[in-house]
């Protein structure tokens, strides 16, 4: 009976999470997908506000330079007005960070994009700063984070249903076992979709840049920095939260050829 009555509430559990993760679906203005979120536009806003200051503080707060503030700004306002991120309900707002040995760039979501001086200082152009910014903008208008907290709740509830249907009262260690096992899982997959949506952000960025006036090949040279500097010692924290998907040049130079089979136009910003 207590067998049955734990099978009964594990399926309840199961069915509510999938439920909850396939019947909140919504159509991606920007992409044209339809994506599985629970969070309204506003909310993504809401939390990306509400958890800027502690990003911010872990890399050592804003940068002091106001100069090298207001040119990240500059140019992260030119790509809003210029393209799509523009008529979303997001606001974007662009942090240089004063950290200036860590070399990463993140976004928050709803609009809070962030970029270290660590990262800043490897750059040459304004055109490379473009891309790093327009793929961080990528990932907010790709809804990226709802999309994984929307994964999360949905692989967090099928692991909570493994748990209770395959718990042992007798083997108390046995739901260790599984929960451990339902966690690896859960990471496996949701790596493998973080590394969907780097590639749906240099898509992006790759459509974003050109229409704001610069050179989408300025993010390969970006991508030729960030390994640089991973090949002189320790990995950039940006390849780390980044996940490589193999050779993002190689995927890049695809796009772009896709994007423009006859050449990049001349007189965009490199």
């Amino acid at each position: 009976m207590r067998l049955n009555l734990r099978f009964i509430i594990a399926i309840i559990v199961a069915a509510v999470s999938l439920f909850g993760y396939y019947f909140n679906t919504s159509k991606n203005e920007v992409t044209g997908e339809t994506q599985h979120v629970s969070m309204s536009a506003e909310q993504e806003i809401a939390l990306g506000l509400q958890a800027a200051p502690q990003m911010a503080a872990q890399y050592g707060g804003e940068s002091p330079d106001a100069r090298a503030r207001a040119a990240v700004q500059q140019v992260g306002q030119k790509i809003i007005a210029s393209t799509k991120a523009g008529q979303t309900p997001y606001k974007f707002q662009f942090h240089l960070l004063a950290d200036d040995q860590t070399v990463n760039a993140f976004a928050l979501p709803g609009g809070q994009v962030f970029i270290t001086q660590g990262l800043l200082k490897h750059l040459t152009t304004e055109a490379q700063l473009a891309g790093v910014l327009a793929h961080e903008i990528g990932h907010v208008v790709g809804r990226h984070s709802a999309a994984q907290v929307a994964k999360s709740n949905l692989t967090q509830g099928l692991a909570g249903a493994a748990t209770i249907a395959s718990y042992d009262p007798n083997s108390p260690a046995s739901s260790v076992a599984k929960a451990a096992i339902a966690a690896a899982i859960t990471k496996v997959i949701t790596m493998r979709f973080s590394r969907n949506d780097e590639l749906e952000a240099d898509k992006l960025a790759v459509d974003f840049t050109p229409q704001a006036g610069y050179d989408p090949r300025a993010m390969i040279q970006v991508m030729q920095i960030l390994q640089q500097q991973g090949g002189r010692g320790s990995t950039p924290e940006f390849l780390s939260t980044h996940p490589d998907p193999g050779n993002r040049i190689v995927q890049l130079q695809q796009e772009i050829a896709a994007e423009f089979p006859q050449g990049v136009p001349a007189g965009l910003k490199q």
